[in-house]
């Protein structure tokens, strides 16, 4: 099935199953605005939990904040967002689409190496075991004239991104004969910025009142709370400040469904330390979320890492954690080290000392930081496109499961009477109350069993528990497992303690902390 097929119908499952719903539909909806559903919300927290455990449990040196939303708007000036926060856009004449000219030519160059690697498999089957890769890329006349022309791009496109030239982006867009993929044609506009920040009025007149923005980020709450952190949790370089929380950007070309909206969550960590040893934490940070998102157990194949053509003006060193969606490999998290922008610029901005007295050298300075960003929305939709799979079966039915890992399942188990006569209902309810403390269940009575599980399977029910007319005679239940769909029969009494191993979060937590 074609990947975006694929895609198509991961968006209709999530809204069908009640993970994601168009925001506002009942009025036609509104652009890149997504609401999440009854089993959203709960992977969308457990994706959280997971996030903040790893943080502020694993670390002893990492500690949580929650900022505003509102903040001053000269913290915007001090950031560099008022006047910096743009994005390159060109539209195309015929379609009247509007595009991210970056993003257009970023598209052009992977498609450049999706053909390079389409000649070099053409060749490995053709060839057989007497195939020698290396020599067929240096060789080969068809790849060195792609690889050439990808290298020429490339060049230009990371000298235009450095020198924020919108002359030459769309040049390149015209050299390499990009075409709109909705018109097909290249009739394209000049390139133009346009600030992404959303701004409103506080106050309650017109003379009185102060524009102030929706936060793009939520970094810049953890660095003007810096040194209220430190002081009052004497706090030791190195440290880090970790929040959760909501940011906004008026993006132009939002697409593709919850992975660019313009309302999204993040979970970031600033981690502060002595200047000089950035790289040493900007490469332990690398790895450390790098595991993080292997240990789900998707594959490391699904990953790769990123680094950037162009750096941010505050970085020194930045790469992406990028995962393989429906749509190609996309970011889910940055890892940046920001040197000492921040604290320095609101330093000068506000007139207020922001530098740390480090007892060990007796001396002040302003730290550096390390920034780990990673996007809710993006990590549940990776997680979702990971999990979501359709298997055919010995009858010749085929069954959509979600293989969510089992400490992320929005339900941990649900308990099934095998008919609702007998007795079986009043029993299966009693073991339901004794296990609802401990984990999300769920009960359901309707329907055969068989169509049970499949609605269980759909929404990722990591386990089932059938109770049948042998629970009545000897106390035992049968587990069905989400992947194998293999069962097994155990004691009432141990059902909550096999299911708390397999979907409890301190499991997956002491992967990391080896």
């Amino acid at each position: 099935m074609a990947q975006e097929d694929v895609f198509k119908k991961i968006v209709s499952h999530c809204k069908e199953y009640g993970f994601v719903f168009p925001s506002s539909e009942i009025y036609d909806g509104l652009g890149a605005v997504y609401d999440y559903g009854q089993m959203g919300v709960e992977l969308k927290n457990n994706i959280k939990k997971y996030w903040w455990h790893s943080m502020t449990l694993l670390h002893e040196n990492v500690v949580g904040i929650d900022s505003a939303i509102f903040m001053h708007p000269t913290i915007w000036k001090a950031s560099g967002h008022v006047d910096a926060f743009n994005d390159p856009l060109i539209d195309n004449k015929d379609s009247k689409k509007r595009y991210r000219a970056d993003v257009l030519i970023e598209e052009h160059l992977a498609k450049l190496d999706e053909k390079i690697e389409k000649e070099v498999e053409k060749a490995a089957k053709r060839f057989g075991n007497s195939f020698d890769e290396k020599m067929f890329r240096e060789t080969n006349p068809r790849i060195l004239e792609i690889t050439r022309n990808r290298d020429e791009i490339h060049a230009r496109f990371t000298k235009a991104l450095n020198e924020t030239n919108l002359e030459e982006l769309r040049q390149i867009i015209i050299d390499a004969e990009i075409v709109c993929p909705i018109s097909g044609t290249r009739n394209w506009t000049e390139v133009r910025q346009f600030n992404l920040m959303f701004s409103t009025e506080m106050g309650s007149t017109s003379e009185g009142s102060m524009k102030v923005y929706l936060r793009p980020e939520t970094a810049q709450g953890i660095f003007v709370n810096f040194l209220n952190v430190q002081k009052t949790g004497r706090m030791k370089i190195p440290f880090g400040i970790a929040q959760i929380g909501k940011a906004f950007r008026n993006e132009i070309v939002a697409r593709q469904f919850i992975f660019r909206m313009r309302e999204f969550e993040q979970m970031e960590m600033q981690f502060f330390i002595t200047p000089g040893e950035e790289m040493k934490w900007f490469n332990y940070w690398k790895q450390l979320r790098m595991q993080w998102h292997q240990a789900l157990g998707f594959g490391a194949e699904k990953y790769r890492f990123h680094d950037h053509e162009k750096l941010a003006h505050y970085a020194n060193a930045a790469t992406d954690i990028e995962f393989e969606m429906p749509f190609g490999f996309k970011e889910v998290e940055g890892i940046h080290s920001r040197t000492d922008f921040d604290l320095s610029q609101h330093e000068k901005y506000s007139g207020k000392k922001m530098q740390y007295f480090d007892p060990e050298l007796n001396k002040s300075y302003t730290p550096y930081v390390i920034e780990t960003s990673i996007g809710v929305d993006r990590m549940f939709l990776s997680v979702i496109s990971a999990a979501y799979c359709e298997e055919p079966l010995e009858d010749g039915e085929t069954r959509v499961v979600l293989k969510i890992p089992a400490v992320l399942a929005p339900v941990k188990l649900a308990v099934l009477p095998l008919v609702k006569k007998d007795g079986l209902s009043e029993k299966a309810r009693e073991i339901m109350n004794q296990l609802k403390f401990s984990f999300a269940c769920q009960y359901d009575e309707k329907d055969s069993i068989g169509r049970r599980y499949r609605r269980q399977d759909a929404i990722g029910t990591p386990f089932c528990v059938t109770v049948d007319h042998q629970t009545l005679e000897d106390g035992t239940v049968t587990i069905r497992e989400r992947d194998s769909m293999q069962q097994k029969r155990v004691h009432i009494d141990e059902v909550e303690n096999e299911i708390s191993q397999k979907t409890d979060m301190k499991t997956l937590l002491k992967q990391l902390s080896h």
